[in-house]
């Protein structure tokens, strides 16, 4: 998911990244031959994933495997683009030309579509009203103010001497603290903050090495011993864990819990994530320009998501079973499919990456003058 139209590089090449995970609409007729395929086919998989979490949240009630599927997704499947918006923000500096594209590509994003779920969340919940607060994410758009705290926050990483040991630090102490509250989704943008880091620790080369004919060969058992441990698990543990949302008391859990968790969770999302990119396509393939249309349909599909229960869809008895259950899969990677597209992305620029030339001042160090 990315939330920048710039131009990218490869995985291939070292100098700095402008792609983010949840791509904004851009020209990516125009740009497909800058981009990294890899990464582009690693974002669109991963979207389908977040679409499929999203569809199955109404059947997991009755159903052990949906259960556990969706115990699978959640461990990973946000990890994977908080990893990636790192490794894309590597050369990220407090520079105005930096800071005006995070305001385009990700603050009016996140307020355009803040309004435009609360007031979607009003008439779906007939709670008319529900107010708006731009400090308060609601669904989706809390991964944009988290991209938006752990964008700014890249370049004091890059100064400190163990930034991922810190990281981990941070996130198991928020887990300490009910207090930190819901202002800007706060404890997400901290329990996940390891993940982003870890992003910017990477090189090409580490991408590069899961996608080594051995590191696919070994994920796919570990994939399965996941699913296997997973449906184990339903029965016992509270998957909330993976959300990062809460604390350890909101959790109903001992304190020392919390960064217990914390760590075991990190660790086995980082072995899942590998996992999911060994088994990513490096080359172009049909559905690499849809990687870079990620954020209009992570943005978009929130709303047919939240439709499909006020109107009922999931209400038939037939839904409740495995062809039910594959059908409403299989429809909603298609809807998320669609979304994607660059046809799509044309048309919502506007809101998800616009041009304000003219309410950003020319920072540019004009000829003559001074820095």
């Amino acid at each position: 998911m990315s939330a920048d139209a710039t131009p990218v590089t490869t995985v291939t090449r070292a100098p700095e990244r402008r792609q983010q995970p949840l791509p904004s609409a851009g020209a990516a007729e125009r740009q497909v031959e800058q981009r990294d395929p890899f990464l582009d086919n690693a974002k669109y998989l991963g979207i389908l994933l977040v679409a499929a979490g999203h569809a199955w949240e109404p059947l997991r009630d009755g159903s052990r495997t949906v259960t556990a599927l969706y115990m699978l997704v959640y461990a990973f499947h946000m990890p994977l683009f908080a990893l990636v918006s790192g490794y894309f923000s590597r050369g990220f500096e407090a520079e105005p030309r930096r800071i005006g594209r995070l305001l385009t590509g990700v603050v009016v994003p996140y307020v355009v579509f803040e309004v435009a779920y609360t007031l979607f969340t009003r008439w779906t919940s007939e709670d008319p009203d529900r107010p708006i607060s731009l400090l308060d994410p609601l669904y989706l758009t809390w991964f944009l103010a988290a991209l938006f705290v752990w964008r700014l926050t890249a370049p004091v990483w890059r100064l400190v001497r163990w930034p991922l040991p810190l990281a981990l630090l941070v996130a198991m102490l928020a887990t300490l603290s009910p207090s930190i509250g819901d202002d800007l989704a706060l404890q997400r943008v901290l329990q996940f903050l390891p993940y982003f880091v870890l992003g910017l620790l990477l090189e090409p080369e580490h991408f590069r090495l899961v996608r080594r004919r051995s590191a696919r060969v070994l994920a796919l058992p570990v994939f399965g011993c996941a699913l296997a441990v997973a449906y184990w698990a339903v029965a016992w543990m509270n998957y909330a864990w993976f959300f990062h949302s809460e604390s350890a008391e909101e959790l109903a859990a001992p304190a020392w819990y919390g960064p217990v968790m914390t760590l075991a969770a990190f660790g086995c999302s980082v072995v899942l994530v590998a996992c999911f990119l060994a088994w990513v396509p490096g080359r172009r393939t049909w559905f690499t320009a849809l990687g870079a249309g990620t954020l209009s349909g992570f943005l978009l599909h929130g709303f047919v998501a939240q439709a499909a229960k006020h109107w009922g869809w999931y209400e038939p008895a037939w839904i409740r079973h495995p062809a039910g259950e594959i059908t409403v899969t299989l429809i909603a990677v298609a809807l998320m499919t669609v979304l994607c597209a660059p046809a799509v992305q044309r048309v919502f620029r506007r809101v998800t990456n616009p041009r304000m030339a003219q309410a950003l001042r020319d920072r540019e160090p004009r000829f003559g003058q001074n820095r």
